[in-house]
């Protein structure tokens, strides 16, 4: 795929940390890749394994960054997997190690909060992570409940660098209980089909805009999408050559895609 069969796609699904933003800083070129989309109608969704924010919350973030995008374009990571429990078993209870917008996510869900005797553990992302909250999940989920993790990124970047993720605060419970958690979000197919029919695009027919290699390029390819790989976020383009697959293109960033519109229509 070159750039110019990347401009003829009809949808696009864009990561979010390290794609459009870094913490609460807009990336270059974001705003013009936005507006291409618009202007060339496009179909569009952000996938985010963050979920530590509900829709309508990204809507507000980016709309203080200057940017006008209707809640209806964000799925996250706490929407998979409150989804992925309700079909699982309808009216469970979880443990729940993460913020608002998981917590929002499964109460409307209809699962409830349980910690003394849940169904489930479930690991995001919480601000308040710490030992308490670990040895809570350690006893529960030796206990008997089944451990579920909202994403598999392991680190993520923000304003001022790298920090862990879900998968290096969920390593802990794993290694204490011997238990493996089932990861709902990026690179689990799950959750790709539904962004897929969120977006209203036949796979061969869009693109996954990412910046890790294990999670939005993998998840990519295994769900048929062509992919491209932004430097802008986690991955360098030396990492890239680590993983025994590829992304289709490369770019430094989302505002590549606009700049390459302008320059093929002179």
């Amino acid at each position: 795929m070159d750039l110019k069969q990347l401009l003829e796609k009809k949808g696009f699904i864009c990561d979010m940390d390290g794609v459009i933003y870094h913490g609460n800083r807009l990336l270059p070129g974001v705003k013009e890749f936005l507006d291409w989309l618009k202007k060339e109608e496009k179909n569009f969704l952000f996938l985010t394994n963050s979920g530590q924010n509900t829709p309508r919350e990204l809507q507000q973030k980016l709309e203080r960054m200057g940017l006008a995008v209707d809640a209806s374009h964000f799925y996250t990571s706490a929407l998979a997997t409150a989804h992925f429990l309700n079909n699982q078993a309808p009216g469970c209870s979880a443990y729940v190690m993460g913020d608002h917008g998981l917590q929002n996510a499964l109460y409307d869900a209809g699962i409830t909060y349980n910690d003394v005797d849940p169904d489930y553990v479930v690991v995001g992302e919480p601000a308040g992570y710490g030992l308490a909250m670990i040895t809570k999940a350690v006893r529960l989920v030796n206990g008997g409940a089944k451990l579920i993790a909202t994403n598999y990124d392991l680190t993520g970047p923000t304003e001022s660098g790298i920090a862990p993720a879900c998968r290096a605060l969920l390593a802990p419970i794993e290694l204490a209980t011997g238990k493996q958690a089932y990861y709902v979000g990026k690179p689990n197919p799950l959750m790709m089909r539904t962004g897929l029919k969120l977006l209203g695009v036949h796979s061969e027919d869009a693109v996954m805009i990412g910046d890790r290699m294990d999670t939005d390029i993998v998840a990519g390819i295994e769900s048929g999408l062509d992919t491209v790989l932004v430097l802008s976020g986690v991955t360098t383009r030396e990492e890239c050559l680590n993983f025994p697959y590829r992304p289709r293109l490369i770019l430094d960033g989302v505002g590549n895609i606009p700049a390459a519109a302008e320059t093929l229509l002179l």
